[in-house]
Order: structure tokens, then C-alpha cells, then sequence
């Protein structure tokens, strides 16, 4: 029998900071840039059924733990995904423990996003504009503050309440200050870092209003039909996804643009991994666009888990369950 930590989303809230979930997925990112394994996402519809199954793995040796998420969605855009995320240990293979992946979630995408601010933004990049104002958009500016010493926020989203209240509840947590502005227009000018964290399926600002030197972070390219980066943004971009064959595969903002002819498969830089060991150069000069092109993977999802699952093991914390083993 083995012994498996069961950690509920209540469970993992306030385990871990912001700094501590970039702190991980950095040293994640690393070990993918070393050669750690992992999968892009895979989507498994049922043609008869609403349902979409998703799922990817991971396996960061150096951690010492492999694993993954898995969740479910309906594809007429009802309900809501649960994220269920499995740990194991990657030598002896036995479940470490099952989390729910709700709470971490936000955070272990944020601090993909902080980690590649770090990696890619230039070093005196202090301005945000970020369009959308759900936790995901939380989570990516609370991580980039981990990085960067901000002094000003422009948020953008089409409901004058949310950027609102996005802008207020930020003010409270940050020391930069934080505006709700009224276009798109307004959170792309003078921003030295764009963060897009939204679900809209069509390009979300005007690639051509970028200004040099910008560097963007976008999450919401993990479909081939869903893009918040036109194909301006991209051609005129040092273009970096988290993996390179899930950009070959789900990245709608790349592939439209290849689609359109103005990128090719050459243009794909390097993956952050790679960036990160030294392997491929990120921004060459001041004056460069960079774009990170974040779809979810399990390397920011193992690493967050590993990290909230030794923080609750230190606090003897979440319900304990024996599992059988099969030989």
C-alpha cells in the first residue's frame, strides 16, 4: 500500500507566494531546457457528447517528481473545468499525491509568464499593460511584481466594472500604481511588458501600436482557432513559446500568422527552456519585441505541485489515503 496526500484546493490556498511559484518554475523551465520530457496538451473530444477531456505530463528529474493535469470542459462553453493534478515520485514511480489544481493554477501560469518577463523583457522594463481582469490576470501581474520593480499598470477588459475593481483590489496589493483605462489603445501605449490573460478568441490590440523594445506575455493561444496576438505582433516579434511542438500544434496566434504568410516554422526562436540554459539567445538588443507564447504545460504544473505538496507535508496538512499496488 502507498500512502497518497489528498490536498483540496482550501488546502493549498496560502501554501505558497507568488515569489515561491517563480522561484519553482524557473528551476523548472531549466531542467526542460536540459532535456526534461514533457507533452504538450491533448485534447480528446466526443463527438456525440459536450464533453472535451484534456491532459498533459511531465516528468522534471532534478525535482525528483513527475506528473501532470488533467481536466474536463464542455466545448459549447457551459460549466466550468475542475483541474485534478497527480504526483509522482520520478524514481520509484509511486503517487505522491492528488491535488486540486483550482487554487495553484493561477499562480503556477503567472509565474511561467514572471519567468519569462525575467528572461526576455529588458532589464529596465517598468510599465504594464494587461488586458483582462479574472485571477489569471491577478496572478500573472502578482508574479511579474515578483520580478520587476513596476511604477505604473494600465488594465484593459470589456467590462468597465471588472477593470475597475481589477484596478482597485491591484492598488491595494501593489506598490505601482494601477489604472483602468478605457481602450485597448491606452494599455498598449507606453507599456514596456503586455500581458494578455483573456478567453477572446480574436487578436485583443493592434500589433502595429507595440512600442520597440515591448515584450509580450499571452496565455489564451491554446487552441489553433483562438488568438489575442494578431499577425503583426507575431512577424515583428523574437517569438518564443513554453514548447515548441505545442506551438506546431495549438498555438492559434502562430499558426494563423503562418497561415497568413508572414511567419514560418523557422521563426520559432527557441523554447524558453532554452533561453533560460544559455542554449539559444533570447533578446538580442534593446530594441527587439519578444513575445512569450504560454499554452499551460506540465513543467509549470510539477513544479507547483512539487512545491505545494512539500509545504504541506511540512504542515502535516490534507487527507492521507492508501493505494493499492498491481504487479
Amino acid at each position: 500500500m502507498t500512502k497518497v496526500r489528498i490536498l483540496s484546493s482550501e488546502h493549498v490556498n496560502g501554501l505558497a507566494s507568488p515569489a515561491d511559484y517563480v522561484n519553482a518554475v524557473e528551476s523548472a523551465y531549466h531542467e526542460r531546457g536540459n532535456g526534461a520530457p514533457a507533452d504538450p496538451p491533448s485534447v480528446l473530444p466526443y463527438e456525440n457528447e459536450s464533453g472535451v477531456f484534456t491532459h498533459y505530463a511531465g516528468v522534471l528529474p532534478r525535482m525528483g517528481v513527475m506528473g501532470g493535469n488533467m481536466y474536463g470542459y464542455r466545448s459549447d462553453g457551459g460549466g466550468a473545468s475542475s483541474f485534478i493534478t497527480p504526483l509522482f515520485d520520478a524514481e520509484s514511480g509511486e503517487p505522491l499525491a492528488i491535488i486540486d489544481g483550482a487554487s495553484m493554477n493561477p499562480y503556477k501560469t503567472g509565474a511561467a509568464g514572471a519567468v519569462a518577463v525575467d528572461a526576455l523583457a529588458t532589464s529596465s522594463a517598468s510599465t504594464v499593460g494587461i488586458f483582462g481582469s479574472g485571477p489569471q490576470a491577478k496572478a500573472q501581474l502578482s508574479a511579474t511584481a515578483t520580478i520587476r520593480d513596476l511604477t505604473n499598470v494600465t488594465v484593459f477588459s470589456p467590462t468597465r466594472e471588472s477593470r475597475e475593481t481589477f484596478a482597485t483590489e491591484m492598488n491595494d496589493e501593489l506598490s505601482a500604481g494601477v489604472e483602468a483605462v478605457d481602450t485597448s489603445e491606452a494599455a498598449v501605449k507606453d507599456s514596456d511588458i503586455i500581458i494578455t490573460a483573456t478567453n477572446s478568441p480574436t487578436p485583443v490590440f493592434d500589433g502595429s501600436l507595440l512600442e520597440t523594445g515591448a515584450h509580450v506575455t499571452a496565455m489564451g493561444q491554446y487552441l489553433p482557432e483562438a488568438r489575442e496576438l494578431d499577425s503583426t505582433t507575431i512577424s515583428r516579434s523574437v517569438y518564443v513559446p513554453d514548447l515548441n511542438e505545442r506551438a506546431l500544434e495549438k498555438a492559434g496566434a502562430f499558426l494563423q500568422a503562418r497561415d497568413d504568410g508572414v511567419v514560418t516554422e523557422e521563426d520559432i526562436h527557441g523554447e524558453l527552456g532554452e533561453v533560460l540554459t544559455g542554449d539559444v539567445t533570447g533578446r538580442l538588443s534593446e530594441d527587439e519585441i519578444t513575445v512569450f507564447d504560454s499554452g499551460g504545460t506540465a513543467i509549470e504544473t510539477v513544479a507547483a505541485a512539487n512545491l505545494v505538496y512539500k509545504r504541506a507535508v511540512q504542515k502535516d496538512i490534507g487527507e492521507i489515503v492508501s493505494f493499492s499496488s498491481v504487479k
